[in-house]
């Protein structure tokens, strides 16, 4: 567990808010924007060891050290902290709370300066590319010019794979796990029934609510059903199976009587806990518009064309249990960089766990990432 330096207190963590406007792809702008963000280790004297970790949808900053707010541990410890792959006695690391968020960077829940009030719904709609704009700001406020690599699972490879995208000149190397260039539309349609469950709460009030009383019991039906897609059909079977909870038969009745149940209900029982609604309606809709291939008239090549110029190295890793985003959509990513003439690596891994799996304990892929990265200080 790693203890970040602590320079200014604002929210949760160190954060600085940015002086200038920050221009969006809606067109619209957002004046002073607070970005909440740890580091780890020190940054070289000649700024090559820097290392941006991007974090998932309900993730934050908080990427191997306490959550002040929850109290856990860091969300990917596994991967990141003393003798792991992604270590601060070698690696100056960097993880913020995305644009959009609710650990303490500008989101929907945030003072708008200009009016004195709550965002709420006023909060202009934001996208993948946005997020990356921000973290580019914060790179520029601590000085780091460029990124050995920047590394991120899910929608943390979403953000890994725009860099490359938009800053190609700023990373040396990307790392993307479990991810995709572009929301499915089976992804999107999942996104949509988690949103309408939260605006179909009465609590939401079109989005201004108060924390005292937030629409609760929409959050927790869109966590839970934003939750089985993180599973697989194995991992729920092998885990939870049939078996009752804290019964002997069927109470023929609508209580949590399954095991899954019981725990599908805890996941969105606690999730509302720690993140906001408006949030996750910001959010995921900035995952939905995802399409990296989109500005370039559909042609992934041509997106990455500038990161291959700039000799970008990317490494992607799936899981085969993973059909959220399942390895076709890795190897469309693969092919495209290819075809840029990009340097490329990919693995696709056995595991039971589905998405979750790039959380959890996944020793094959701590030793891809590890290899990787030392790959890199050799050069």
């Amino acid at each position: 567990m790693l203890a970040p330096v602590h320079d200014q207190r604002f929210g949760l963590g160190r954060t600085v808010r940015l002086a200038e406007p920050v221009p969006l792809a809606s067109g619209q702008s957002l004046d002073g924007v607070a970005i909440a963000y740890e580091t780890y280790g020190t940054l070289a004297a000649d700024g090559s060891n820097a290392i941006l970790i991007c974090h998932a949808l309900t993730g934050d900053q908080h990427v191997a050290s306490p959550n002040p707010r929850t109290g856990k541990p860091g969300w990917w410890e596994r991967l990141v902290g003393p003798g792991k792959p992604i270590d601060p006695a070698q690696h100056f690391i960097i993880c913020s709370n995305v644009l959009g968020g609710c650990s303490g960077t500008t989101g929907p829940g945030s003072m708008d300066p200009t009016t004195g009030r709550t965002h709420a719904m006023r909060f202009p709609v934001i996208t993948i590319a946005d997020m990356v704009t921000v973290q580019a700001r914060l790179l520029d406020h601590l000085g780091v010019e460029q990124l050995q690599a920047v590394v991120g699972g899910s929608m943390g490879g979403m953000q890994a794979l725009s860099w490359a995208a938009q800053f190609p000149e700023r990373v040396r190397a990307v790392v993307a796990i479990a991810s995709a260039a572009r929301h499915s539309a089976q992804n999107i349609a999942f996104h949509e029934v988690g949103r309408q469950a939260i605006m179909a709460d009465p609590r939401w009030a079109s989005g201004n609510y108060t924390s005292d009383d937030a629409p609760a019991a929409g959050l927790a039906v869109a966590r839970m059903a934003a939750h089985i897609t993180y599973l697989s059909e194995q991992g729920l079977t092998e885990r939870f199976g049939r078996r009752l909870q804290n019964r002997a038969a069927l109470g023929f009745g609508f209580d949590a009587e399954f095991q899954v149940e019981s725990y599908l209900r805890h996941q969105g029982l606690t999730f509302t806990e720690r993140f906001d609604a408006n949030s996750y309606l910001y959010i995921t809709r900035a995952m939905d518009y995802f399409d990296l291939a989109a500005p370039h008239d559909g042609l992934l090549t041509t997106a990455f064309a500038p990161a291959a110029t700039a000799g970008t190295r990317f490494a992607l890793i799936s899981f085969t249990s993973d059909w959220l985003y399942p390895t076709a959509e890795s190897k469309r990513i693969v092919r495209a960089l290819h075809g840029a003439g990009a340097s490329t690596s990919f693995c696709e891994l056995e595991s039971p766990h589905g998405h979750d799996a790039f959380l959890l304990d996944a020793p094959e892929m701590n030793r891809i990432v590890a290899g990787f990265l030392n790959g890199l200080a050799e050069r």
